[in-house]
């Protein structure tokens, strides 16, 4: 358990005493209170004592012309002692959605707590309980968790509204100030930085990793991303996209398939399975459907036959998809004489819907695996051992925000690995993490290596990004085994990133 030490609760009214004045209005505009508490505890992580203050606030970001813009809440973690922050590596984490807060990678990988799911495939029942993260990346790297606005504590100030912070663009130079700022505070702009990003959020870190070096002159050190979407084309099934997003599932539901036993023994453990099924999507699969109705006889049955037994599903179900099988079809396909349904974000996990003869699942089981947990725990949390207190609502997972795709429409796709492609050719020292689970139907192993695989990278960089794999889902840190992989890897990433 973390020992509390020491609590020193604050509220720190904005700098200047005065209020601007709203644009055209005599009246004074509102301020905007920053609330600030700092605890003090001790975690053990990697068999080692770490002392650490942890600071819990919200910050007050202003536009171009001072004008208060949004409430941002963050989460902060120190080693103590902090020594000569320009030797100690600085992380700053978010999550995706777009429309969640930074709680998943907080109490589930990065932070010095974490929260105990239990093992197995179905959720812990209450109450749940926060534990030391042995695994926590603290011992190597201070860390402040962001939540964007409209998700955790974060708000826009009254009388602003939300869509300006909600979109690609906006988000990114929004999530941009507020790590300028924070360097700026804390007095950190000499400190290796490193962003952590996890499914949107690695949308946002490719985004922010060319915007911080072009707009502040930040220059990052690394780049971990989590469950991985860069391109969108890669997932994103239109009549205009009709080849490449099947191509990028289909390692995913043969290792999906491998995973609930409707493979045959012969093809192997799920590496090759996953590689099997990639070495026929690019030299086959691909190919074949670029064929169109060119496609017929011997050759479309051949075809037909060998995606049936690499994804588990009937010839005749894949023959009456045009070849074509998608991520809904598949979920509710591969385990329905059974009942079953198989998670989206990890198809480890099944579902039971009530309407079996239905097309489409009717949730992803990994939510009640997680929600629950998750949102009690750090509601606690924050208020006990960080004494931070707060009336709003803590946006764990907001849906429904009216995203701003920028260019991106029927014919054309969200695309930030030219972002990131470009801030490692002008930061040459740059170095990226791909980390991609084996079970994720949401942000398929298989699309984001192929993103970074079609990046033109010079080849002096291109072996700056490094891929890994883990036998687990979207948040493969939930999977033990995988969490212990993935902080052996970060520790590494970190270590090769810094020297």
């Amino acid at each position: 358990m973390a020992e509390n030490k020491t609590k020193d609760d604050k509220s720190a009214d904005r700098d200047g005493d005065e209020a601007s004045k709203d644009a055209g209005s005599d009246r004074p505009a509102q301020v905007v209170e920053e609330k600030e508490s700092t605890t003090e505890h001790s975690v053990r992580i990697a068999r080692k004592q770490v002392r650490y203050k942890a600071v819990a606030r919200t910050t007050t970001l202003k536009d171009a012309d001072g004008k208060d813009k949004a409430s941002v809440f963050s989460i902060s973690y120190t080693r103590q002692p902090e020594g000569d922050a320009a030797d100690r590596p600085i992380l700053f984490s978010f999550n995706g959605g777009p429309g969640s807060s930074s709680v998943w990678m907080h109490l589930g990988l990065f932070g010095p707590r974490l929260i105990d799911l239990g093992q197995g495939d179905v959720p812990t029942r209450p109450p749940y309980r926060l534990i030391d993260n042995d695994a926590s990346l603290l011992d190597m790297c201070d860390l402040v968790f962001i939540d964007p606005v409209s998700t955790g504590y974060s708000r826009p100030v009254p009388g602003e509204e939300a869509k300006q912070f909600h979109g690609v663009k906006e988000d990114a130079e929004w999530v941009a100030e507020y790590i300028r700022h924070h360097l700026g505070r804390t007095k950190r702009w000499s400190s290796p930085k490193f962003l952590a990003g996890e499914s949107y959020g690695t949308t946002r870190a490719a985004a922010l990793s060319d915007l911080l070096q072009d707009r502040h002159g930040i220059f990052l050190n690394g780049v971990m991303l989590i469950s991985a979407v860069l391109n969108f084309q890669t997932i994103n099934y239109q009549r205009i996209n009709d080849v490449l997003p099947y191509l990028t599932y289909l390692p995913s539901y043969a290792t999906t398939a491998h995973y609930h036993r409707k493979l045959a023994k012969s093809l192997g453990n799920v590496h090759k399975v996953a590689d099997r099924a990639e070495e026929f999507a690019l030299n086959e699969y691909g190919p074949a459907l670029l064929q169109g109705r060119r496609l017929t006889g011997k050759r479309r049955s051949a075809l037909v036959a060998r995606v049936s037994e690499l994804i588990g599903l009937p010839p005749s179900l894949v023959e009456a998809n045009n070849l074509r099988v998608q991520p809904h079809r598949f979920m509710k396909e591969l385990l329905r004489n059974e009942g079953r349904t198989v998670g989206r974000l990890d198809s480890r996990l099944t579902g039971i819907d009530y309407d079996r003869g239905g097309e489409r699942p009717e949730y992803d089981p990994l939510f009640p695996f997680i929600m629950g947990g998750y949102t009690a725990a750090f509601n606690q949390y924050v208020r006990t051992e960080l004494d931070f207190e707060s009336e709003l609502n803590y946006e764990i997972l907001k849906s429904g925000l009216d995203w701003n795709y920028g260019q991106a429409g029927k014919n054309r796709y969200v695309d930030v690995s030219e972002d990131l492609r470009a801030a490692m050719t002008k930061n040459r020292g740059l170095r990226v993490l791909l980390a991609s689970g084996l079970y994720d139907l949401g942000t398929p192993h298989f699309g984001a290596e192929y993103t970074v695989d079609h990046m033109p990278l010079d080849d002096s960089i291109a072996d700056h990004i490094i891929a890994k794999r883990y036998e687990a889902g979207h948040m493969m840190y939930i999977h033990e085994p995988s969490m212990a992989q993935l902080r052996k890897d970060l520790v590494a990433f970190v270590k090769l990133a810094t020297t």
